[in-house]
């Protein structure tokens, strides 16, 4: 087979996990904007559907982890949303930060010139709905913008609903062991690049998915050495918590 031309990559070798690692609450504006204190221009982040269809930010399928909510994350609207409090459980300096809204983490966006890296997070049994709600969100939200946004998911589901929705978005397959038939998967659901766990990375890997026109990003990785090794091996893009330690190049 022969070798496929690269697509595009507008995005840095570093992007700051969930806006700015482990320094604030994840998934929040504050985090956003202290991840930008570092010198960050694109951030990861997870993104799901309250119980009334409207895009904000969570990693988990509950609320108990990084709200003062309990139960579903799917179960409340919008605006019961904004009543939880999602910093204080990182600490008093972010008591009474809300969960942010996609709309919100855009605005911080494109009034700074940034970009992101959304990655659908659909609650169980709303893969479909949340692929296609989320990517319609992104294109409405990412008009104007210079980088346009990555959709990454580990659902193949979303990411299908995403392509047949808006196609014209780059998708990346969220992969955390790559299975025998990893390539043949992106092929399939015609995704831009391999977002893998950088554990099951190597220098071949990251070889065949670019001779196969496929960009390849990591996560999570906070180790500098690592990072370099990384980099030598030919990876696209790094997603990590440590934007204090790691400053993203000039």
């Amino acid at each position: 087979m022969s070798e496929r031309a690269l697509p595009p990559w507008p995005y840095p070798r570093l992007m700051a996990h969930r806006g700015a690692g482990k320094l604030a609450p994840e998934n929040t504006l504050a985090a956003f904007r202290l991840g930008a204190s570092f010198g960050y221009s694109v951030f990861e982040c997870d993104v799901k559907l309250s119980g009334d269809g409207k895009s904000f930010l969570l990693h988990d399928a509950t609320l108990e982890r990084t709200t003062s909510g309990a139960g579903r994350a799917d179960a409340l609207t919008l605006g019961e949303l904004a009543m939880l409090d999602a910093g204080s459980w990182h600490g008093p300096a972010f008591a009474g930060e809300p969960p942010a809204t996609l709309a919100a983490i855009f605005r911080y966006l494109r009034a700074n010139g940034f970009s992101c890296n959304v990655e659908i997070k659909p609650s169980p049994g709303n893969e479909w709905r949340t692929g296609a709600a989320v990517a319609l969100d992104v294109k409405a939200m990412a008009q104007g913008m210079a980088v346009v946004p990555l959709l990454s998911s580990f659902s193949e589901t979303a990411l299908e609903a995403a392509r047949a929705t808006v196609p014209e978005l780059p998708r990346a397959l969220l992969l955390d062991a790559l299975p025998a038939d990893w390539l043949e998967r992106l092929e399939r659901l015609d995704c831009a690049a391999l977002d893998a766990n950088h554990k099951a990375l190597s220098a071949g890997i990251v070889a065949r998915a670019h001779a196969a026109g496929r960009r390849v990003l990591c996560y999570t990785v906070n180790d500098p050495e690592r990072v370099q090794t990384l980099f030598e091996w030919g990876v696209d893009s790094v997603i990590t918590d440590a934007v204090n330690r790691l400053p993203p190049p000039a």
